[in-house]
């Protein structure tokens, strides 16, 4: 696949797969005859095991040390797991607060659906 196919098939714009190559998160991408990119199916589980850790929210720098561990070999497979373990509490905590966001949400559209419908003449937790 080219860079244009890659970036159109992962949502991810064709500087960003540049970017995440040029630090270091995929491998060496294999090129043709005339240097263009072609990206294999191991390039493209790399780009979607990197999406997937960035829409977790992972960080740039946890995710360059995880690469980095990776690539170190089966040693590492506790440390990579404590980052996996870290990022997974961190998108729980993140959820959470969604969830809580929410439920705040629907409170204050159940609220004005009874003010529009006239159940609800006490306008004082209008703006709570």
């Amino acid at each position: 696949m080219t860079i244009a196919e890659v970036s159109k098939k992962y949502n991810l714009t064709q500087d960003t797969i540049r970017y995440y190559e040029k630090i270091g998160l995929l491998p060496k991408i294999p090129r043709s005859k005339n240097g263009i990119r072609n990206f294999d199916e191991q390039s493209c589980r790399w780009i979607e095991f990197i999406k997937c850790m960035r829409d977790a929210g992972m960080e740039i720098e946890i995710l360059i040390k995880y690469v980095s561990l990776f690539r170190e070999g089966r040693d590492t497979v506790s440390e990579r797991k404590e980052l996996l373990k870290e990022q997974k509490e961190k998108l729980l905590i993140k959820q959470k607060r969604i969830n809580d966001t929410l439920e705040r949400l629907n409170y204050k559209i159940k609220l004005y659906d009874e003010i529009e419908s006239g159940k609800r003449k006490d306008f004082t937790e209008e703006i709570l």
